[in-house]
């Protein structure tokens, strides 16, 4: 019996590192464009600027950015678009024209509106003396921007606004918003001197899916074109995010972000139409409002200030997968590992089935072990999200390592009392209690996740990565290993229950079109199934 437990794991291991180098091989095939998203040949029309780096944020009000940090984006952006547009005079944003008039950019410059008459005084006024001391570099100002969006302001008064501004500076002036608001506010039409919109098909009420995009764009553009016939009309905004949650069929990646950049660049130049893109730097305040979504919309990242489509390059949705795919091989033989020496120690022969399982679960951990540490690094943000994201991935990297050991040494799935029960319900050895605290975060998290989707799901990411890392090796484990007697733990129960309901809502809640969503109701099934399936045994001395 001997060579043939052997060669049974041998043939198993070779067949999960065989399957996890052919999916990364899979994920990681770039994507070929006929125009490079960035190409110094063919500079950008535009594209929006803000300044913030690292913790720097407009939400507090004492950020001041210096000149000299300004200054060095400006030369970075001179070489790729001939204007940046801003959208507003505070933070040190004002220094912006003046910057941008030594490295040749041309500016549209905003004038941030709210609830609050003083300050939208303050920032007319600024904005009026920037565009008569740089007359050659402020091309339009834009009056206000999704202010009606945000309910922050009635038409007449932004009319009235737009008017005055009108009467104090010579360059053109518009005002900004979401398509759907111009067609309902037709008053604000006939005081600005050019429609400026906002299309952002990820973000539309019906969001549309990434191949359909750019068409979306066009559409919009031609729909407000046959509305409003006297006046031009500036795409002030188009996109598409390059990490974050999906909205229906909507993903974000480096992919699709790419693609659609390219395709709508490709469609202004046919159909001779301007276009702003939004944005020039990844902004990660924006995720404090937006979530994960918010802070990815930039044609340069946030941290190193580099393009992320330089021309020539290869575009891959995962530019280090050779690094993933050799750590997920590495997770994957650890696992395989981790049997063997359980075997060493207790030496028997094991069913077929429990190396089987061993297998699977090695295979969906090195599978899944680069996306979800790529997941962790976009998603995290704030030291509470590195703390939740951070203890998920490491139970997601624990429970396969863990559960080959219990199947292979013939222990059920720990139940909670096991850890936190009563003495008579507790396990002595320290792997099995690790084994309950991997379980333990997993399942709070996991329930953390599933309420969040219940009651405030907009903005928040599918950890279905690392959730399925744990859950996978949990729920073989109780399939092969569970105790024949014992009474169902109550934990387990309403855990299961409310992981089960909350499944059920999400996958109806968000659509049979997003896949991170049925794929993470999916793994809160499996997990509610495995913790309702637990029982607790008392030990007895």
């Amino acid at each position: 019996m001997e060579p043939i437990s052997l060669r049974t794991p041998l043939a198993l291991l070779l067949i999960s590192l065989g399957a996890i180098a052919a999916v990364w091989w899979w994920l990681a095939t770039p994507i070929t464009l006929a125009r490079a998203p960035i190409d110094p040949n063919a500079k950008l029309l535009c594209v929006s600027y803000a300044p913030f780096r690292d913790a720097q944020t407009p939400l507090d009000p004492t950020t001041q950015i210096a000149a000299e940090q300004i200054a060095q984006d400006l030369a970075e952006l001179a070489k790729i678009t001939d204007c940046v547009r801003t959208y507003s005079i505070e933070n040190g944003l004002d220094q912006v024209p003046g910057l941008a008039a030594k490295v040749g950019l041309k500016v549209i410059q905003g004038v941030w509106l709210g609830s609050n008459r003083l300050k939208n005084q303050i920032q007319i006024a600024t904005a009026v003396r920037l565009a008569k001391d740089y007359p050659g570099v402020i091309t339009a100002l834009v009056v206000g921007n999704e202010v009606l969006l945000r309910g922050e302001m009635t038409t007449s008064d932004l009319a009235a606004n737009i008017r005055a501004v009108k009467a104090q500076v010579s360059v053109p002036v518009t005002y900004a918003d979401v398509w759907e608001f111009w067609l309902k506010n037709r008053e604000v039409y006939d005081a600005v001197d050019f429609v400026t919109i906002h299309i952002l098909p990820y973000w539309e009420d019906m969001p549309v899916k990434a191949k359909f995009a750019a068409g979306h764009v066009d559409s919009i553009r031609k729909r407000m074109a046959v509305a409003f016939p006297g006046k031009e009309i500036l795409i002030g905004e188009t996109g598409w995010p390059s990490a974050g949650r999906m909205r229906e069929g909507a993903l974000p990646s480096r992919s699709n972000q790419a693609r659609i950049v390219s395709e709508i660049l490709d469609l202004a130049k046919s159909e001779g139409f301007r276009v702003n893109l939004i944005e020039a730097y990844d902004q990660p305040w924006k995720r404090q409002l937006e979530g994960t979504v918010g802070g990815y919309w930039g044609l340069f990242n946030s941290v190193k200030r580099e393009v992320k489509y330089p021309p020539g390059v290869a575009i891959s949705n995962y530019p280090a997968w050779k690094w993933q795919l050799g750590c997920g091989m590495g997770l994957s033989f650890l696992t395989f590992g981790a049997a063997w020496l359980t075997l060493r120690r207790r030496p028997w022969t094991p069913r077929l089935a429990s190396w089987i399982a061993v297998g699977v679960a090695a295979t969906t951990a090195g599978i899944l072990l680069g996306i979800a540490t790529d997941k962790m690094l976009y998603e995290s943000y704030g030291i509470g999200g590195w703390i939740k994201w951070g203890a998920l991935l490491a139970a997601a990297m624990a429970s396969p390592l863990l559960c080959a050991h219990a199947l292979m040494a013939g222990r059920p799935l720990p139940t909670f009392l096991e850890l936190l029960g009563p003495p008579e319900f507790r396990n002595r050895s320290w792997l099995t209690a690790l084994l309950a605290l991997t379980l333990g975060v997993t399942t709070l998290i996991g329930a953390e996740t599933a309420l969040g989707f219940t009651f405030d799901p907009r903005y928040r990411d599918f950890p279905f990565a690392s959730l399925t890392m744990a859950v996978v090796p949990f729920a073989l484990l109780t399939l092969l290993n569970r105790p024949k007697e014992g009474v169902r733990p109550i934990a387990e129960f309403v855990f299961a229950g409310l992981l089960a309901a909350a499944a059920v809502y999400t996958g109806l809640n968000e659509g049979a079109d997003n896949w991170q969503s049925l794929w993470s109701c999916a793994m809160y099934v499996l997990l509610a199934l495995t913790l309702w399936r637990a029982r607790a045994v008392q030990i007895r001395e």
